[in-house]
């Protein structure tokens, strides 16, 4: 279990934390109360209430009831702005001699579907509407209404959304972890940039994702963008961008949410924060731990398997200074501990990770928006691999390794709009990376070699961008990204411990590759319910240095890392059209993609025996993928909305010189079909409940298309009741059907989780 001093240490500090919340002030000479609700009558929490008089402005946003008020207002006279996402802002005056001390109600009316605020395409605030990439978003409401556990589940509802070797981050290794969109593949390292804040959560060393790091009382939405987006993000955007945007706490506030489900699952979350002035202390802290589950069914299953289980601890802890609701500075610190048992007693993996982050955003009127990144700190990883026989009775430990690294990054972005035709934006950002794969080695059971192996990594990027609103019909976005990328100071040193033999050491020698990386997009409205969108780009993702130089074991698979891999380079383009009917109540967005990849990185079989599958990481030559994105969602009344998505990929190897028999074959791990669909009822002070359910097609696991994992379909759910004062209690499950579907074969199949429930409470002061 996570070690209790921990969460005792962690409730102490959010208790000192909320300890002024709802400290009394003198009483001012006018005061403004009232609630906020949608269409349904439901209370909205954390709308943007601003009250105005002349320039004066003063702020804060609604509680867990929809609540606001403000006291200390030296004027009868005010006028009410309301803003929130997902809604049509609202107007209105208040006067004090007419209002006096009543209540003011403000109904919010849901916004067109496709006018949803998204940061992430253009590294700038546009709507979705004019927005020319495929973007998808997780609304806080959204991610509090799946029956998924984890972020990374509930991202499934995005069709295209695939994860190496399908299992999520309750379980899996967290090697296993790396994203794939729109079909582009992973071997492991995430061929999309996953960031928070500004920060990447990709780890530096193995490109895989600790989706675990960021508390889920902490999310306020996930916003994603599919298709290739180097041109601002760099090469760890081949794919496309997920950001996980931190909720926007104005005041003291407290969220806690709690569950205990089968397995043995406990959860803890919360999130407090504290405002004294213009200073703001905000702490966000999870422990989690389940039991887990066997993976091998029988009649594979043997005396040696046991649960895949995992706990985490995860802490994030900011100081910062506001000096208007736009301009502030901030430090973090955050710890993350994750500790997993991987199918047999000795099959088990840990993770230690510090990191220190201080920020700053600026914005004037005459000078636009600065934002600034800066970020370290260093990793532990220690992994231990077994062999185990056929009838799986027994195993010996092969492998023990143990990766040490560090990273240390900056970011920094201008934005301005010119006039009201133009916005622009450049920046730069730059990593330093480091870390070496000790590894000790086992033959029969016997300590037989140690290796080491390592290098260090130098990538920076400069890029521009330039929106051009030629009127209201027409955008036309260009931007293009320069990078660079150093590999140098590696060496590998092997040691014989069973024989007297030689030291040997190999030093490779620096190495470093140029990226250009050019984006042009537009977007014509034809009409204000019909938008058609095209864009063209190239995108690249260098190797890291877990594929460069660590080698790694899953079972009876046994992957080599290769020192001469090269960076990938993509080419694609995409042309789709949204439509909205029925008073922007119903609304269908289509999309068709094409991308072509060199060089991608792939795990190339080198042979097969009854014992032991043998993999080298190989720049594979060139892979396709094309196809199309269906996507709608209907809101049917003021309680009941209807969504769902369908993806079709065809992604298949193009050219491989080095072994042709792979021309024609599937990109492993890509299914042609991913089908989703969610369904969510909300009636005010009584129900919530949601359903989602998921269809993955058939994949590969290996090059050659010789190991299938079968096709599945995963129902979930949710429900919950408001207690009233913030509270809520709720009841979900995960896999409701119970299928066991297939996650990996290595080359004995692994299983899915089984069906998962829980019954939880959620707490809300503000």
């Amino acid at each position: 279990m996570i070690t209790s001093h921990r969460l005792v240490w962690t409730l102490a500090l959010l208790l000192i934390f909320t300890a002024g919340i709802g400290l009394s002030k003198e009483e001012a000479s006018f005061q403004v109360h009232g609630i906020v609700r949608d269409s349904s009558g439901a209370p909205v929490a954390d709308a943007e209430v601003t009250l105005g008089f002349g320039h004066f402005r003063v702020g804060q946003v609604t509680d867990g009831e929809g609540q606001f008020h403000f006291r200390h207002l030296p004027t009868p006279f005010w006028t009410i702005d309301v803003r929130c996402s997902g809604f049509a802002p609202v107007q209105q005056g208040w006067d004090a001699s007419t209002q006096g001390s009543k209540p003011v109600e403000i109904t919010l009316a849901p916004k067109a579907l496709t006018e949803r605020i998204t940061v992430t395409a253009t590294r700038t605030e546009q709507r979705v509407s004019d927005t020319a990439a495929s973007v998808a978003v997780l609304n806080q409401d959204d991610i509090a209404t799946s029956g998924a556990l984890t972020l990374d589940d509930a991202l499934g509802e995005i069709p295209g959304f695939n994860l190496f070797r399908r299992n999520g981050s309750l379980t899996a290794n967290p090697t296993s972890l790396g994203v794939s969109l729109r079909g582009v593949g992973t071997s492991g390292a995430s061929r999309a940039l996953v960031i928070s804040d500004g920060i990447p959560l990709t780890d530096p060393f193995g490109g895989w994702v600790y989706w675990d790091r960021v508390p889920m009382t902490s999310v306020g939405a996930v916003e994603v963008v599919e298709g290739g987006v180097s041109d601002l993000y760099g090469g760890d955007a081949l794919g496309g961008v997920i950001n996980v945007i931190p909720r926007r706490l104005h005041n003291s506030s407290l969220s806690l949410e709690t569950f205990y489900g089968n397995e043995q699952t406990p959860d803890l979350s919360i999130t407090a924060s504290l405002r004294r002035g213009p200073w703001m202390a905000i702490a966000s802290s999870e422990g989690f731990h389940t039991n887990g589950y066997i993976s091998v069914l029988p009649p594979l299953q043997g005396s040696v398997d046991s649960p895949v289980a995992s706990e985490h601890f995860a802490g994030l802890y900011t100081l910062e200074r506001r000096f208007s609701e736009q301009t502030r500075v901030f430090a973090r610190g955050s710890i993350f501990e994750d500790t997993r048992k991987n199918g047999t007693p000795l099959q088990n993996n840990d993770t230690r990770l510090r990191q220190i982050a201080v920020g700053a955003d600026w914005q004037s009127p005459t000078v636009g928006t600065v934002t600034f990144r800066a970020f370290g700190g260093p990793e532990t990883y220690d992994q231990t691999a077994s062999s185990v026989p056929a009838n799986r009775n027994s195993e010996t430990l092969s492998d023990s390794q143990r990766v040490l690294s560090y990273q240390a990054g900056l970011d920094a972005q201008w934005t301005h709009t010119v006039g009201t035709h133009q916005t622009l934006a450049a920046g730069f950002d730059g990593q330093e990376i480091r870390g070496a794969s000790n590894e000790l080695m086992y033959s029969s059971g016997t300590l037989s070699t140690a290796v080491g192996a390592g290098g260090r990594q130098r990538l920076w990027g400069l890029y521009g961008e330039d929106i051009i609103r030629i009127n209201t019909r027409w955008f036309i976005t260009g931007g293009a990204r320069v990078d660079n990328w150093n590999n140098y100071d590696a060496l590998s040193v092997t040691r014989p411990l069973a024989t007297a033999g030689p030291l040997q050491v190999t030093n490779y020698s620096p190495r470093s590759e140029q990226a250009f990386s050019p984006r042009l997009s537009t977007l014509f409205r034809v009409k204000d319910n019909l938008v058609f969108r095209a864009s063209m780009y190239r995108a690249f993702r260098a190797p890291t240095l877990n594929e460069l130089y660590r080698s790694f074991r899953q079972g009876n698979t046994l992957t080599l890392a290769d020192p001469g891999l090269t960076a990938e380079q993509l080419t694609g383009a995409e042309a789709g059209a949204s439509y909205n009917a029925f008073h922007q109540r119903v609304s269908v967005r289509c999309t068709l993609f094409w991308s072509d990849i060199s060089d991608p990185i792939a795990n190339v079989t080198l042979s097969t025996t009854s014992s032991l599958i043998t993999r080298q990481r190989q720049n594979l030559g060139e892979t396709r993928s094309r196809g199309a994105e269906l996507e709608a969602e209907a809101r049917l009344t003021s309680a009941l909305t209807l969504s769902g998505g369908w993806q079709y990929v065809d992604a298949t190897v193009t050219s491989f010189p080095a072994n042709a028999l792979l021309d024609g074959l599937l990109v492993p791990h890509v299914p042609r079909h991913d089908l989703n669909f969610q369904a969510r009822y909300s009636r005010a002070h009584l129900l919530t409940a949601a359903l989602q359910g998921s269809f993955v097609g058939q994949a590969f696991d290996d090059d050659q298309n010789t190991l299938l994992l079968n096709h599945y379909f995963l129902l979930d759910a949710l429900a919950s009741r408001p207690l009233g004062h913030g509270m809520e209690i709720f009841v979900a499950g995960e896999n409701l059907l119970s299928q066991r579907y297939d996650v990996a074969r290595t080359p004995v199949l692994t299983s899915g989780p089984p069906a998962l429930f829980r019954v939880g409470f959620r707490l809300s002061i503000r």
